[in-house]
């Protein structure tokens, strides 16, 4: 389904931040960088970005002066669960025991359809109201908790991946399915939602320990038949998590190799964590083009450990970041890249805003080959965008104010903001969020 007609032309009067390239992770001056003050971005009746341009367009056009304000590509969140927002700050526990805890209770209530509908919308309209405009999200193993959330997503316009949960093992009974049932639910599914306007199925194993050899077997088949499918599950999280999966798969390798022995080891693959991988997992993912979904505030909340990025680019493995929340403690990439820089300086790398922000954006579309749709400020794509303001309150702005050079104001908006500083969120030329005046 085309996006839906704008009612006239627009244009944004700001200044424009995006990339067209890989900025690596240290790079102060990255040629990669578009940096485009003081310009105005044009969007056509369908919206999609016509041009940038530094004059002030015709009268034909609606114009938004924002001057003096930042405006870049909609944020990209690769890995977050809808029904966790129940759960999100909870206390206390590593991951299997909070899934035990608090995940899977609050997963079982998206049974009743009224409550996955609600909790569908409100999650959407959250991601809009923190800067992300398009998200891999993991559902429940409930068919009616996809049908909702895609339902709310195609009447937003947003781009969302998501599918089924699958879970035959290992679980509360009101969360577990069969591989038949599965298979039948996510076959409907995907013939229902898949390529469905902005919307696209993904195979959803939640972890390797909660699905059967022949549920995984069969996931890896409707990868195989359907070549336009994602995958999204976990790898590699937790310890405790690593040694029990070893302890289910005594033939795998690896827990990544438990994956790529049932044919879920694809380009269009998004492994949320990685952080107990090894050089030959490493060497796999990139093999296959598969990607990392870094999350850094759930890794940090739940104790998982310090990801290894520099390990995962020596290796050419994409990496993109991700909220994972309710284990992550925000959906503002803002905060998660803030979360980010300090454990990657833990494990020895200072990383640039450049870095982070490339991973939010046009990284992230490059990874889920989305490039040609969202990403950056190129001419023909979807104007998914987000007006920010540079600082909020008196430090920040002090902060701004002092700033010396680009990256440096950059760095201090990155590390200091939040949802705070975000003033409006378009997604395909349609404003869908705007902060309330106090």
């Amino acid at each position: 389904m085309p996006a839906p007609a704008t009612a006239r032309k627009t244009a944004i009067h700001a200044d424009l931040l995006d990339f067209t390239g890989d900025p690596g992770l240290d790079a102060l001056h990255s040629p990669a960088v578009r940096w485009r003050p003081d310009h105005w971005l044009l969007i056509d009746e369908q919206g999609r970005i016509l041009a940038v341009q530094p004059q002030a367009p015709g009268d034909d056009f609606e114009q938004h002066e924002h001057r003096g304000r930042l405006l870049m590509p909609g944020f990209i969140d690769t890995h977050v669960h809808c029904p966790q927002i129940d759960v999100i700050g909870s206390w206390g526990t590593q991951l299997l025991d909070w899934l035990e805890t608090y995940t899977f209770p609050a997963e079982a209530a998206h049974a009743d359809p009224v409550v996955a509908a609600a909790a569908s919308a409100l999650f959407l309209d959250a991601l809009l109201a923190h800067g992300s405009t398009a998200a891999v999200v993991f559902p429940t193993v409930h068919r009616g908790s996809v049908e909702a959330l895609f339902t709310a997503a195609q009447a937003r316009g947003m781009r969302v991946i998501s599918g089924k949960v699958l879970m035959d093992r290992h679980a509360p009974a009101a969360l577990r399915d069969d591989v038949a049932g599965a298979e039948r639910d996510c076959r409907a599914l995907i013939a229902r939602w898949h390529g469905q306007g902005r919307l696209a199925y993904a195979v959803t194993p939640r972890f390797a320990a909660t699905s059967s050899p022949e549920q995984l077997a069969m996931a890896g088949r409707l990868l195989a038949e359907h070549p336009g499918l994602y995958l999204q599950t976990h790898v590699a999280e937790n310890p405790a998590e690593v040694a029990w999966v070893a302890q289910l798969f005594p033939e795998a390798r690896s827990y990544l190799d438990v994956y790529a022995r049932h044919g879920l080891l694809t380009e269009r693959a998004v492994f949320a964590h990685g952080i107990w991988l090894d050089d030959t997992d490493r060497s796999h993912l990139h093999d296959a083009g598969a990607q990392i979904a870094f999350c850094p505030s759930s890794n940090l909340f739940l104790g998982s450990g310090l990801f290894g990025w520099r390990a995962a680019r020596e290796a050419g493995v994409a990496v993109s970041l991700a909220s994972d929340v309710g284990g992550g403690t925000s959906l503002s990439m803002l905060r998660t890249m803030a979360e980010g820089y300090k454990v990657q300086a833990l494990a020895g790398t200072r990383l640039t805003a450049w870095a982070l922000l490339h991973a939010a954006t046009r990284g992230a579309a490059q990874a889920l080959r989305l490039g040609h749709e969202i990403g950056t400020l190129e001419a023909g794509l979807m104007a998914d965008l987000c007006l920010w303001d540079w600082a909020v309150g008196p430090v920040a702005t002090r902060r701004h104010a002092l700033a010396r050079e680009l990256h440096e104001q950059v760095f201090a908006w990155v590390t200091l903001g939040d949802e705070r500083n975000l003033l409006e969120c378009w997604v395909g030329g349609q404003r869908r969020h705007a902060r309330h005046s106090p």
